[in-house]
């Protein structure tokens, strides 16, 4: 990725002559710095494809085996590096199989450049074969987007298409380019000028007199609560945050995707809030008079009923978009700046203090009363158990964990401990099932010497499943913890919670099976289907079932020891719940503890 100013790395002339659009689009790839490429061919794609095999000693073009795995791994490189995912897709039925990767990096505010094929410029809008209008689908997804009609245009829409994913708020940008575009031939000018109207992409700052006040509301502040999200990821301001809670010695909670951002093992640090966060995370919040509220959009599985949120604290809200100031929760301070800036002029100036000893010695309290907990004897494995033997398994291994979404997403969530930014990949906003496997794949080919491992579940793993063959064929060896419970996990909680345990087409096993539909487990070796160590297998992994707790710690040592990519698929018990819990739309006094 070119950071803001920074020249492009040159590989040509800045003058040349008659390149086709393709290797145009190609070429500005690489003077930006991208080094992967995942991306699926398509008769309309087919001239993108043929210019990268002609830079394949610049550039990786790794091969999804569906469009959505490949947008889900350009996320996932995006994420574990802080530089732009890139996805490649022909027209059509490619296209539209990229829209919910690219919903999702509009909502997690993930860097991501999307690339499709199109029809050619005289065949748009007479519903030509696999014609799709990608641009007018997407137009409310992305925060830019662009359809190429004219070669002399694409070297710009390139390189405005990076520097707006990359600057301001990170986010996706489609740009669409018809077949005989890529085809066209043009004398290209590389360093061509942007020509964005409206769009700087200067970083906003907060004034001195803005400090000042931010500093002056933490001096005097008795209960504060740090209360921060995935802009402190985004900004790469852990460092700066950490250095500000200890010296003021303030508690902090996180967003579900802020939560490497702040060390779990911290004694300042509450996990994270909201719907299942942690007890004393939330009676913190409720209880504090001072939120600080930092990269954060206070969205709905965090607030709950919005005006009970935080209803007596003096709220600061700092967030480098201003769209998100006051769009849910009013507040007292608001601020439009980088929060990497913020953190290290409040560093500056506020002085060290030991004023909140009474509040932390409260929250200390709390965490003694309502830790995170789980049975301790079940002849069951447990999701809890699995996800701390794994933490323990990795401890100095340089680990990065993705998930998929449901159950298993929350329980890695409370019972893995975090202490590294972009060590946790996983889909926020949306709730994207499907997204751990791929976005863990996109993750190994951006951080090869880490140890990649997707927690998932059943329901959840199959959404992306065919992706086993890209990571074994891509020599990319992820790890996949399967909680496996042959249901729907959180729907099927919420079934028991609120609509009298009557299942809605949420078991996915075997439907002449009775004991899960009696008072079973649903974990007898012989009804568990699929069996997804023989699918593993199939693809070339390695893998392992297990259904007792005392094979679960040599089970996981041999997941992490094997050389290529492995499965665990561990049998969890259906009707473990994940607690806390609050009810949507509802309050603290609501908290589900047990």
């Amino acid at each position: 990725m070119t950071q803001q100013g920074a020249k492009p790395e040159t590989h040509l002339n800045p003058v040349l002559s008659m390149l086709s659009g393709a290797d145009i689009v190609v070429e500005s790839l690489v003077r930006h710095g991208v080094k992967v490429v995942f991306a699926y061919p398509g008769g309309y794609s087919i001239p993108l494809h043929q210019a990268l095999s002609r830079y394949r000693d610049k550039i990786r073009v790794i091969l999804p085996r569906n469009e959505q795995g490949g947008g889900f791994a350009a996320q996932g490189y995006a994420r574990a590096t802080g530089k732009i995912g890139v996805c490649m897709t022909t027209s059509g039925p490619g296209a539209t199989n990229l829209v919910t990767a690219i919903a999702d990096a509009k909502m997690d505010s993930i860097p991501l450049l999307a690339i499709t094929g199109q029809v050619t410029t005289d065949a748009i809008g007479y519903d030509s074969f696999q014609e799709t209008p990608i641009v007018e689908v997407c137009r409310s997804i992305t925060k830019h987007h662009c359809l190429v009609k004219e070669v002399r245009d694409l070297a710009r829409v390139i390189k405005e298409a990076i520097f707006i994913a990359t600057t301001g708020r990170p986010g996706p940008v489609l740009v669409d380019i018809p077949k005989d575009v890529q085809n066209a031939p043009f004398a290209v000018d590389f360093d061509v000028p942007m020509d964005l109207p409206g769009y700087s992409g200067k970083t906003p700052a907060a004034s001195d007199a803005e400090i000042d006040v931010i500093a002056e509301a933490i001096v005097s502040a008795k209960r504060p609560v740090l209360y921060i999200g995935g802009g402190i990821v985004s900004a790469d301001a852990s460092e700066d945050l950490l250095k500000l809670a200890e010296k003021c010695q303030i508690p902090v909670t996180t967003t579900l995707t802020g939560l490497a951002a702040f060390p779990r093992d911290n004694r300042l640090s509450l996990g994270m809030l909201g719907m299942h966060g942690t007890a004393y995370a939330n009676h913190a919040v409720h209880q504090c008079d001072l939120l600080l509220a930092f990269g954060v959009r206070f969205d709905d599985r965090v607030t709950g009923k919005v005006s009970e949120f935080a209803k007596n604290a003096r709220i600061i809200h700092i967030d480098i978009d201003p769209s998100e100031i006051g769009k849910i929760k009013s507040a007292d301070i608001s601020v439009v700046s980088d929060i990497h800036d913020v953190l290290v002029r409040l560093n500056k100036v506020v002085q060290s203090r030991t004023e909140t000893a009474a509040w932390l010695t409260k929250i200390d309290e709390w965490k003694e009363k309502h830790p995170l907990r789980y049975k301790q004897d079940s002849p069951y494995i447990l999701p809890q158990q699995a996800i701390e033997e794994l933490g323990k398994a990795v401890q100095g291994r340089n680990a990065l964990i993705a998930t998929g979404v449901g159950q298993h997403q929350m329980w890695t969530a409370q019972f893995y401990r975090f202490n590294k930014p972009r060590t946790f990949l996983t889909s926020g906003g949306l709730g994207t099932m499907g997204f751990g496997l791929p976005a863990a794949m996109g993750a190994k080919a951006a951080c090869p010497e880490k140890l990649v491992i997707n927690i998932d579940g059943d329901g959840s793993l199959q959404m992306n499943i065919q992706e086993f063959g890209a990571c074994f064929c891509e020599k990319l060896p992820v790890k996949v913890l399967l909680l496996n419970n042959q249901h729907l996990g959180m729907v099927v909680q919420w079934e028991d919670r609120f609509f009298k345990s009557n299942r809605g087409n949420t078991y996915i096993g075997p439907i002449d099976n009775p004991e899960i539909f009696g008072k079973g487990t649903g974990i007898g070796p012989e009804i568990r289907y699929p069996d997804f160590c023989l699918i593993a297998k199939g693809f070339g992994w390695g893998a392992r079932s297990i259904a007792k707790p005392e094979e679960l710690a040599d089970a996981v040592r041999e997941m992490l020891d094997y050389p290529g990519p492995f499965l665990l698929d561990v049998a969890i018990p259906y009707q473990e719940h994940v607690i806390p819990m609050i009810p949507a739309g509802a309050t603290i006094q609501e908290m589900i503890l047990g």
